[in-house]
């Protein structure tokens, strides 16, 4: 049996293969992906992107539906972008943030001394407002890699997080 994928490219989008890494240009950027599995063929002549594989093992056919999903975000990232926001919620100690180009500050968070530290993946753009923070790239993995190391430096430790629900969380994906 022979299982296949394709994906459309939009216009206004190109997208070229050099051997098996795909690039795809488009009015926001240009990203490129290596696209090398063993026993998964991949092409694309410029207006459709096809994957495919002759095997039925369960791990190559979930590869080919992994890679027609990257090659769509791709696509959606080089032409709309990707746009996270993030609600800064407090109770007890006021949270204070501070944006380096590399990384971000969480100062006073639960009172700590110590400012905690989210770094901030490159091509990703963060911008803060005084209870908000807004993550923007074109790379759909590296937004939500950033926002989820943003989340994860304000997770509570050793109290009660009934309690303290104090943090920096997702709020919205588009």
């Amino acid at each position: 049996m022979h299982n296949e994928r394709t994906v459309e490219i939009p216009a206004g989008v190109t997208a070229t293969m050099d051997g098996a890494i795909i690039t795809i240009e488009g009015p926001k950027g240009k990203l490129t992906r290596n696209m090398r599995y063993p026993g998964i063929d991949v092409s694309c002549d410029g207006a459709v992107f096809t994957v495919s594989t002759t095997s039925e093992r369960k791990r190559k056919v979930a590869m080919i539906g992994t890679y027609a999903a990257h090659v769509r975000n791709m696509c959606g990232g080089v032409t709309e972008g990707y746009e996270y926001k993030m609600k800064v919620v407090y109770s007890h100690f006021p949270i204070q943030l501070k944006k380096t180009d590399k990384t971000l500050e969480i100062i006073n968070f639960l009172g700590e001394k110590q400012p905690r530290i989210a770094r901030i993946s490159e091509g990703v753009t963060v911008s803060t407002g005084s209870d908000e923070v807004t993550l923007t790239g074109i790379d759909k993995e590296l937004v939500g890699t950033t926002a989820a190391r943003i989340e994860r430096a304000t997770h509570v430790r050793n109290r009660d997080p009934r309690v303290f629900q104090d943090g920096i969380y997702i709020t919205q994906k588009a």
